[in-house]
């Protein structure tokens, strides 16, 4: 069940006078306190799949075996054989682009060596390395998932931003999303809640609204 403090404040922002020309995004400002960031084992690095979805189009790609191609050809946004990674591995540049409009990698098992020999300082940085899938394993499911996710990610910041859907959503829709990642949140955390000092939710425009968690 939603909390009324998590409606009540996904309805002042989304339902503002103010409305740009563009559909914008809503994401969650999250501080956190008492943990140390500094380290490795208490950062969140993790995918939550919003039980909404994201309210637009995430593209997923895939570094794809011949085998695995023909499984994926569909469903994956950005399917990239052995040949067009040995050509992303001599032009950074095209892999920078690709970086920044692909929100999740996938990988075959058998490639990721090569993957982070030669495309992990682009990747890293950016938290986009490849998820490295099995042959055994179908990527399709996990690719739909992942096209219904968001990442959260901390690094040594105790405040980060995670998305949480658009303002052309319903605001119902948009509370049930911000209270699914607060609880994987906290459920990431040593005290749970009480490593949460504040959190905000704002659109890309407009201003930023508290959300009790009492």
């Amino acid at each position: 069940m939603v909390r009324q403090s998590i409606l009540d404040a996904v309805k002042k922002v989304c339902e503002a006078p103010e409305k740009p020309e563009f559909n914008e995004t809503v994401e969650l400002a999250i501080n956190l306190k008492d943990i140390d960031l500094s380290v490795q084992s208490n950062r969140i690095d993790t995918e939550i799949i919003l039980p909404k979805g994201r309210g637009k189009p995430v593209k997923v790609g895939i570094f794809a075996s011949k085998e695995m191609v023909e499984k994926v050809s569909g469903v994956a946004d950005v399917i990239i054989t052995q040949e067009k990674l040995s050509e992303l591995i001599t032009n950074k540049k095209m892999m920078k682009k690709l970086a920044s409009e692909v929100s999740f990698f996938l990988a075959d098992v058998n490639m990721m060596p090569t993957i982070g020999r030669s495309l992990g300082g682009i990747l890293g940085p950016r938290g986009k390395m490849p998820k490295p899938i099995p042959p055994t394993v179908d990527p399709v499911p996990i690719i739909k998932n992942l096209k219904q996710s968001v990442r959260a990610r901390t690094r040594d910041k105790m405040t980060f931003h995670i998305p949480v859907g658009t303002r052309s959503m319903p605001v119902e829709d948009i509370a049930e999303n911000v209270e699914e990642v607060i609880n994987r949140l906290a459920g990431r955390l040593p005290r749970s809640e009480g490593n949460i000092k504040s959190i905000y939710i704002k659109t890309t425009m407009g201003r930023s609204v508290p959300i009790s968690l009492s």
